[in-house]
């Protein structure tokens, strides 16, 4: 593997760790104020998962933006 992939996603796992604590302790002092209050971050976390998947979705089912599908390398 070369070194600027290996780095690459290094990154992207410490930085999906850091956003995975953050969140968490978004909710827990949410829920430490008010419990009622934990759902409002889940139901944004909910929203954007669903966003996500709709628009991989729709990109997944579009033959027209493989652009790079036909290349030879």
């Amino acid at each position: 593997m070369p070194l600027d992939r290996l780095i690459l996603v290094l990154f992207c796992a410490i930085t999906a760790a850091g956003i995975t604590i953050w969140f968490v302790t978004l909710i827990l002092a949410s829920a430490s104020i008010h419990p009622a209050l934990a759902f409002a971050p889940l139901s944004v976390a909910a929203l954007g998962a669903y966003i996500l998947v709709r628009v991989v979705g729709e990109r997944w089912k579009n033959a027209e933006e493989d652009h790079y599908d036909g290349m030879d390398h």
